[in-house]
């Protein structure tokens, strides 16, 4: 029977504090990866560990992290596992988290893990495909505006190449950013500035709509991106939608949960 057994997907994901984001895109990519593995017994865990305090505070839900997951695991009788992260790229947190599972190794027969949302080319192409599939109606004139989160982990570098991806793929008039790394806000005013749009949409390339989307991105401070863009003498449209909400993107999470259960079996 499906609860008794041993194969088990386990799905992380960094958590947010914000319950729609939560339920529009963490919750959804695992509730369809729960579909398409039916006879894999599902878990998740977040890496913050910052998030799941104040969900335990203010909500009263328990998200397990990464070590109570393992735990809970092994107590199950799990003895094959595939972990799946949310994280968009190998960084920082995706290394941390690969360590935290690997000090369990010898308590499981195989663990191996899926790829986070972009890994090759062809899943960058994939994810351009989904966005932009979500901003259908957008002008030539008009600028789409993602708001990436950027790490100090030298594989920050794949956000340049993505917005090099986007153009060119067509999309000369999307422009890719980060909050704490390069390319920075100021960057992208000097950028987009040049491209002279009519218009400028922005919206997060995150899994979900969280904190830097709304105050960082979207936020009445004089530094916000909606800020910055509005003194620069734009007219702004904030789009607060987080990546999970994209069937596209949700489905190449499932395909690299597929390529690793391949790569196991």
């Amino acid at each position: 029977m499906e609860h008794q057994s041993p194969k088990a997907i386990l799905v992380v994901s960094f958590g947010t504090s914000y319950e729609a984001s939560r339920k529009a895109t963490i919750e959804i990519i695992e509730q369809d990866i729960a579909d398409a593995f039916p006879d894999h017994r599902i878990y998740h865990a977040w890496t913050s560990k910052f998030i799941i305090s104040i969900l335990k505070k203010r909500d009263s839900i328990s998200i397990p992290t990464v070590c109570e997951a393992m735990e809970q695991m092994i107590h199950d009788g799990i003895r094959s596992l595939i972990v799946q992260p949310t994280h968009i790229l190998d960084g920082i947190e995706n290394n941390v988290m690969k360590e935290a599972v690997l000090s369990y190794k010898d308590s499981f027969d195989q663990i191996v893990f899926g790829a986070p949302l972009l890994a090759t080319s062809e899943d960058e192409t994939r994810a351009i495909a989904a966005v932009t599939s979500g901003f259908k109606n957008l002008k030539e004139t008009d600028a789409l505006v993602l708001m990436g989160h950027g790490t100090t982990h030298q594989i920050n570098t794949a956000y340049a190449e993505l917005d090099r991806h986007f153009k060119s793929l067509g999309h000369s008039n999307v422009f890719i950013g980060t909050v704490e790394a390069d390319p920075t806000i100021h960057n992208l005013v000097k950028e987009v500035t040049a491209f002279q749009p009519t218009g400028i949409y922005l919206t997060p390339f995150m899994i979900v709509a969280g904190d830097h989307a709304h105050n960082d991105m979207a936020g009445d401070a004089p530094d916000s991106w909606v800020s910055q863009f509005s003194s620069a003498g734009f007219e702004v449209c904030p789009v607060l939608k987080g990546l999970g909400e994209y069937p596209g993107i949700r489905a190449l999470f499932v395909e690299h949960v597929k390529e690793a259960i391949s790569a196991l079996y």
